[in-house]
């Protein structure tokens, strides 16, 4: 069953895990389980999602329980209305805050070409990050003699695809656990290390809505993490002193 995080007449918020697709696609077939009919199975009504997590990344997924509540949160999406805040393990040391600023084209979607994206489709694209913890573990990566990682939490503007992993790839600080974008040495000495089984270090923590009936602000989280947090503590004796 989905840990549901928030429920009311209009609105149904799940922590949804690493590795579940929010909906069929025809890019995975095979596929047999989604966030969408697991939790319309679970409380035995039609959901509505209203936006998306990539397969890998765990946290906050929200969804309607009617169309025309799905209608008036994907307004609030598409005016930038939602804030956003992810919990991300990159790649090396960023600096203690920024902001990315690198438009992004789209991606096209045909089976086995959906790793190149589409010229002259470029869009507006910001992520700010402000970094928590920094980290050296006495492991060796390609030619460096240690692994140095940054716990960073993420507040994209937009929600472009991959947006996150795209535009820390961008700024040389890819996120880990990330087989389409990120660094294969790194992944591989954590694999070794911590887990054959590493995920995308992505989750969504937190979404701020306007309530569609309330019209209050309404915050959804999610503490539980799963095995971002077992990295985490795995590598926690390796923080340092910032």
């Amino acid at each position: 069953m989905l840990e549901i995080l928030f429920q009311d007449n209009y609105l149904v918020a799940v922590n949804k895990p690493s590795g579940l697709l929010v909906h069929r696609t025809e890019l995975a077939r095979g596929e047999m389980e989604a966030a969408v009919q697991l939790l319309r199975d679970q409380i035995g009504q039609r959901v509505y999602p209203v936006h998306r997590l990539d397969r890998g990344t765990s946290g906050v997924l929200l969804m309607a329980l009617d169309s025309t509540t799905a209608s008036q949160l994907g307004a609030q999406f598409m005016q930038r209305e939602v804030k956003k805040e992810y919990s991300a393990l990159v790649r090396g040391h960023v600096d203690e805050s920024g902001s990315i600023d690198y438009p992004l084209a789209k991606l096209n979607e045909e089976k086995g070409r959906s790793r190149f994206k589409i010229e002259g489709t470029e869009q507006e694209c910001m992520s700010h990050y402000q970094q928590l913890k920094q980290y050296e573990l006495p492991l060796s990566v390609s030619k460096y003699p240690s692994t140095r990682l940054s716990h960073v939490k993420v507040m994209p503007e937009q929600g472009r695809k991959h947006q996150i992993r795209r535009h820390f790839k961008h700024v040389f600080h890819p996120l880990i656990g990330d087989t389409r974008y990120g660094c294969r040495h790194c992944n591989k000495t954590l694999r070794e290390a911590f887990d054959p089984d590493l995920r995308l270090m992505l989750h969504s923590e937190s979404l701020t809505v306007n309530h569609p009936n309330t019209g209050r602000e309404l915050t959804i989280k999610s503490d539980n993490r799963g095995k971002f947090d077992e990295l985490l503590t795995f590598i926690e004796p390796y923080r340092l002193n910032t």
